[in-house]
């Protein structure tokens, strides 16, 4: 087989082993789009701004949350896409132990310290979040709880900035409409 054709298994594998553990997941916005959606447009993004390069770093934009949100261990993970995937993955995984306060604060405080993948994949999430809360504001987010969401956002990507062009100005985009929709309403 070619590298060309690993490649694309790879990232099939991805795609189906995130679909099937975030089967029942929906986005908090008002169309409550599946959950699905979020990770193949961090994929997305993330295939994008590395011209296809990087299918390692697209498969773990689809299994970015699978460790976090669902009852997936780092070793089921790592059996099934190994170490690399794995550990990309568990750099940007939030430890669920902690109170929400402190899982912010050690976002924003970590940002700065991920390797390059990993600050890559925080910025395509990042961004999918903005857009996502413009497009289908979360059910009860108030106007000023969307711009707390916004400038967490922004304070964590600051931290990863430097890092790839295009990732941070399709974050800039999102932010500009997102702050404009916020004035706007």
């Amino acid at each position: 087989m070619t590298d060309k054709n690993e490649d694309i298994l790879l990232v099939a594998h991805a795609v189906h082993f995130a679909a099937r553990h975030h089967i029942d997941q929906r986005r908090k916005g008002e169309r409550a789009e599946p959950y699905m959606n979020h990770l193949s447009e961090v994929a997305s993004l993330l295939a994008e701004a590395t011209g296809g390069a990087s299918p390692a770093l697209v498969a773990a934009g689809y299994l970015h949350d699978v460790v976090e949100d669902c009852e997936v261990t780092p070793a089921e993970l790592r059996a099934e896409f190994g170490g690399a995937i794995t550990d990309l993955v568990a750099e940007v995984t939030d430890d669920n132990s902690l109170n929400k306060t402190e899982r912010k604060r050690r976002e924003v405080d970590k940002a700065p310290h991920l390797s390059i993948p990993a600050k890559m994949l925080k910025l395509a999430d990042k961004t999918s979040n903005l857009r996502s809360i413009r497009h289908s504001p979360p059910s009860g987010w108030s106007r000023e709880r969307m711009q707390e969401y916004v400038t967490w956002a922004n304070d964590i990507v600051a931290g990863c900035r430097g890092t790839n062009a295009k990732l941070e100005a399709a974050f800039d985009d999102a932010k500009k409409a997102l702050d404009a929709h916020l004035r706007a309403h």
